[in-house]
Formats: C-alpha cells, sequence, structure tokens
C-alpha cells in the first residue's frame, strides 16, 4: 500500500454514515461480507494514520490488518452515541500505542515525548513537506495533529479517543501550534502554516 497525502476532510466516514451503520447491523446479523464496507470506507485513512505515528510502511500494514480483526471481534462494543469513526480511531490509536511500547520497551505512556525514529526503517523515496513536518515530532504529537487538522475532530472527540481529557488534548495542541510556527520560522517559511495556525 503506497503512503498517501494528508488532505483535510470532513469527520468521519467518508460514506453516509447511514451506510456505515447498515454495514455494523449486518455484520451482527451474521453477514461476514458486509464487514467489506467497512474496510474499503475507512482502510487508508486507518494506514495513513498508523503510517504517521509508527513511521514503518510494514509496521503500518500489519497494523492495519490487526486493528480490522479487533474491530471486527470488537463490534458489538460499538455505541452509537459516539462517531464510528471516533470508535475506530481510538481502536486504532491503542494498538499504535502498544506497537511503540513493544518496540522501545518502555511501560509509561509518557516515553511517548521521548520517542525518536528509528534509525534502520526505510526512507522515503522523496521527502514530501509533510514528511518534513513530522519528522521533527513526537508520535503523540503526529497522532494529535492528523486528528485535528486532517480528520478535524473536536477536542471532546479525540479525548474519548486518546482517553485523555479534552482540555489535556487541548493544552497539547496550543503547544504543537507553537513548535510549528517556530520551526516554520526556524525553515524560513517551509513548514505547513495552515497546520500550525490551525484552531
Amino acid at each position: 500500500m503506497e503512503v498517501i497525502p494528508l488532505e483535510q476532510g470532513n469527520p468521519g466516514s467518508p460514506l453516509n454514515p447511514n451506510k456505515i451503520e447498515d454495514a455494523i447491523l449486518k455484520v451482527h446479523a451474521g453477514d461476514r461480507q458486509a464487514f467489506t464496507t467497512i474496510i474499503t470506507a475507512y482502510e487508508r485513512k486507518i494506514y495513513t494514520y498508523c503510517y504517521y505515528i509508527l513511521r514503518s510502511r510494514e509496521e503500518a500494514e500489519d497494523a492495519v490488518q490487526d486493528i480490522f480483526v479487533k474491530v471486527y471481534q470488537q463490534l458489538r462494543r460499538y455505541e452509537q452515541r459516539v462517531s464510528f469513526s471516533a470508535w475506530l480511531y481510538k481502536v486504532a490509536y491503542h494498538h499504535c500505542l502498544d506497537q511503540l511500547r513493544r518496540r522501545k520497551r518502555r511501560s509509561r505512556l509518557l516515553s511517548l515525548y521521548k520517542l525518536q525514529l528509528m534509525t534502520n526503517q526505510q526512507a522515503l523515496p522523496e521527502e514530501s513537506p509533510v514528511d518534513r513536518i513530522f519528522e521533527n515530532l513526537t508520535s503523540e504529537e503526529r497522532g494529535l495533529l492528523i486528528l485535528r487538522v486532517i480528520e478535524q475532530y473536536s477536542f471532546e472527540e479525540i479525548s474519548l479517543i486518546t482517553g485523555s481529557s479534552s482540555a489535556a488534548q487541548r493544552k497539547k495542541y496550543e503547544r504543537l501550534r507553537k513548535k510549528l510556527i517556530q520551526q516554520k520560522a526556524d525553515e524560513g517559511g517551509c513548514a505547513h502554516g495552515k497546520m500550525a495556525e490551525s484552531n
């Protein structure tokens, strides 16, 4: 699967949410084939999310497969009080955290702040502006940037995904904005201004 460029979009499913809910009901009724509707709708978004957290094509591809297996197994836990996409990202978020903990053999989530890129990972053929931005961010910051700027989730929705309070996520995002603004200044305006200025 190719690394795809980050694109802004509306929060939630690229399909009509009713179609996703209909597919979920069909899966509950025993129609396994209906799950392909969910995979088709979200596979590329979840791959991109995993890639920019894990920074590895192979790990991201494996993660996507594992995440959709978990989603299928845990589908009855999904409740409509939150959007399905937010619930899906929550599963993906926690799976990626597990991957990072195994990779670095660290037990605490705070270690994410100090995570460095693995030195033995393959580089992309050409470094894009997005890659230059993400290179200097922690895994947590990359995840937050995708959820807030790309997927356009509210801080309340992000708090549901990450399990952290919306106030904490807002503070982290403000620190991240300042970091990106400083990065833009240091690079002479090469950083992605829209991301740095997004509220």
